[in-house]
């Protein structure tokens, strides 16, 4: 436990110019007092550990220190080949500097560890896009994602509806979702999401923009789709549902939607239960449970359920 923290608190020590001993503690999950002890025990076995004291003080390595990465278990090292998606590296003009850093960490493995890029990749692949469509790379990905990377600011055309409008801005972030690529980026005092293959025209500019460092992708990322995905099902429909009906519902339907409503649904004498489930708009909900045939009953709005009593009418002329 102790070896696995001093050899983080080198690395971290490593990728910063110095850190405080509230920073270090906050990284390493323990006290201000564990750190002096661990900095102590560093020094002791020869790591050039430095403190500098004062309010602006810190510890910091002396004279470039590096260590290499033998502290690495197999599976870390495996896990490490598995941290990034080729084809999204390759899309954003990054593939032969990831390719260059693979090489370099595995000459810094044991020698016993060297197996570990091909040992993980013949066990895993990791494919973004879905199903029934063809991945394609939006054209202005390579520079957004280098804007990404120097913080540069970006003067864009975007699509939005029937026209486009120009926007100023400060790109935080890529997001690969479902062979989909999206932009967060700040417009103004905004963060906002943008798809990559909506945008006309990007340029990037000479000015840089100063990173708000308590912006988190991933935080930010999962807010706006919840955010998404509850603003597109802005209907209701109460069905009534055999077991079968409730088992494929999460199949047919928006999966949380439907777990959700048949959590809290009665369930009559029969075994059937009633739920009120949320549906983007009539429309999806009559080509989404239609699905379902007989093993779902709708009960309200009446517009709708008058349509399936249409639909169930013209299917049994059909094959009469």
């Amino acid at each position: 436990m102790r070896a696995a923290r001093l050899i983080k608190m080198v690395l971290l020590l490593q990728s910063r110019p110095s850190m405080t001993a509230a920073e270090l503690a906050a990284e390493l999950e323990v006290s201000e007092r564990t750190v002096t002890r661990d900095a102590l025990a560093l020094s002791e076995a020869g790591v050039p550990v430095y403190a500098e004291r004062g309010r602006s003080g810190g510890y910091r390595l002396v004279g470039g220190y590096r260590t290499r990465l033998t502290g690495l278990a197999r599976g870390e090292a495996e896990a490490l080949f598995l941290s990034g998606l080729p084809g999204a590296l390759r899309d954003m003009g990054l593939e032969d500097a990831a390719s260059a850093a693979r090489l370099k960490v595995s000459a810094a493995l044991l020698p016993s560890l060297r197996d570990a890029p091909e040992s993980a990749a013949r066990r895993f692949l990791l494919d973004a896009p879905g199903w029934y469509q063809e991945p394609e790379t939006p054209e202005f990905l390579p520079p957004v994602a280098e804007a990404v990377w120097d913080d540069r600011r970006v003067a864009a055309r975007y699509r939005r509806g029937d026209r486009e409008v120009e926007r100023d801005l400060a790109p935080y972030g890529l997001v690969l979702k479902a062979g989909v690529w999206y932009l967060c980026a700040r417009s103004g005092t905004a963060f906002r999401t943008y798809r990559m293959d909506r945008f006309t025209a990007v340029a990037l500019a000479d000015e840089r923009f100063v990173r708000d460092e308590s912006f988190d992708l991933a935080a930010f990322w999962a807010e706006r789709s919840a955010e998404f995905a509850r603003s597109i099902l802005r209907a209701q429909v109460v069905v009534r549902l055999t077991e079968a009906g409730a088992r494929r519902l999460p199949h047919v339907t928006d999966r949380a939607a439907a777990e959700e409503a048949l959590a809290a649904a009665a369930r009559d004498a029969e075994g059937r239960v009633t739920a009120t489930l949320p549906v983007e708009s009539e429309d999806v909900a009559l080509s989404q449970l239609l699905t379902l045939g007989a093993d779902a009953e709708i009960l309200s709005p009446a517009s709708l359920r008058t349509r399936f009593a249409d639909a169930a009418r013209d299917l049994a002329a059909l094959y009469a």
